[in-house]
């Protein structure tokens, strides 16, 4: 080896070694991307919220729900009064599968009859939806089996129709399609994207050109040159929405249940905080290069944990808490509802209050340190 090409070598390390923070981002990053995949990248649906409504009260009605709850498919969240209820809860997100049992259900068991139990699921998940079709199915089997047992040992008979006849209806994506699902989460992720990394990117690269100095000796206010620098790249994240749900629409047959200008609210609404992060972004970063990797810490927990990828019902109770800690696991609720349930503010506001909340913190904190380092 030259000599010339140790001293190439030894030139870079020391330049490495001069620039600490992408340093250290460099090391970090691949054990964040090992943690967030490791534990969020399963499909393996666990402790889907379930609403039950039970209008038996029986002993047999107990011992089925108590089937359902025992098993670790299904988590007992809510107990519900009416068929509406169980809708009002599946089209907030608030439970992903009713069981509904009918006020005869443990009559007819007795009486040596047959039954009928009705499961509805929320399908605009496919993959949950999925997993507990199969195993409420399944497990209404097993039920079936029980009673044709105890039959056989009281009565030495038991019939060779099953005495529980599930049956399961799908909501929102009854043909359960992914693209139903992606499609209306790629707004989201989009415009999560495009918008930490080119405002944080630009505001960098004036900085690095010094044409942002130019602009503080004119007489433009620190608030105008904010929303100056900040309004283009809302239209074109707007511009960005429009072109996904068309597609969407056209060549993937998305339907749009609920209310466009509902979503163009609440995608304004979200679109605070990412401009807030990569505004944040800008006042750190020293470069281009480090300003990229910065988004990408935040961005990549929001992929990963938001449910875009991989449903939240699939992770660890520990992970799912860390999950209401990012914006985009509110909005993918919010457009997912209004796109596939038809759903109104009504169902909606948890999810909107939080980014509003979430929208003033970063946005403040963003404006307060961009006008202090213009200063």
């Amino acid at each position: 080896m030259s000599g010339r090409l140790l001293a190439i070598i030894r030139k870079e390390f020391i330049h490495i070694a001069r620039d600490p923070r992408t340093l250290v981002l460099t090391f970090v990053m691949p054990l964040v991307m090992l943690l967030l995949l490791g534990y969020a990248a399963t499909n393996d649906v666990r402790n889907v919220p379930l609403a039950l409504w039970d209008q038996d009260r029986s002993a047999a009605s107990r011992e089925l729900v108590e089937a359902y709850r025992a098993a670790d498919y299904f988590r007992l969240d809510y107990e519900a009064g009416s068929d509406a209820e169980i809708e009002q809860l599946i089209r907030e997100g608030s439970a992903k599968v009713g069981l509904i049992i009918p006020p005869d259900y443990g009559e007819s068991l007795v009486a040596g009859g047959a039954t009928a139990v009705k499961i509805v699921i929320d399908g605009s998940d496919p993959l949950v939806a999925q997993t507990a079709l199969a195993a409420a199915s399944q497990l209404g089997q097993s039920a079936s089996v029980r009673v044709v047992t105890e039959r056989l040992a009281e009565h030495g008979q038991g019939g060779l129709v099953l005495p529980i006849d599930v049956r399961t209806q799908v909501w929102y994506n009854p043909d359960l399609k992914s693209s139903h699902y992606m499609v209306p989460a790629l707004i989201g992720v989009i415009m999560l994207f495009l918008s930490v990394v080119l405002t944080s990117t630009a505001i960098v690269r004036e900085r690095e050109r010094g044409t942002i100095e130019q602009l503080i000796v004119t007489p433009i206010r620190s608030s105008e040159l904010l929303v100056g620098k900040l309004t283009p790249y809302v239209l074109l994240a707007f511009l960005n929405m429009v072109e996904i749900l068309t597609i969407g629409v056209l060549l993937f047959g998305v339907p749009i249940a609920g209310s466009v200008p509902l979503l163009l609210g609440a995608a304004a609404l979200f679109l605070v905080t990412p401009l807030g992060i990569g505004l944040l972004i800008s006042t750190v970063a020293k470069s281009q290069q480090e300003a990229i990797i910065l988004s990408l810490f935040f961005l990549l927990p929001n992929i990963f944990l938001s449910g875009f990828f991989f449903p939240i019902a699939a992770m660890p109770g520990w992970l799912q808490a860390i999950t209401y800690l990012f914006p985009l696991n509110y909005f993918l609720t919010i457009v997912r509802g209004i796109v596939l349930k038809g759903a109104a503010m009504a169902e909606l506001w948890p999810q909107v209050v939080a980014l509003v909340a979430y929208g003033t913190v970063v946005m403040t904190l963003a404006a307060r340190r961009f006008h202090k380092r213009l200063d």
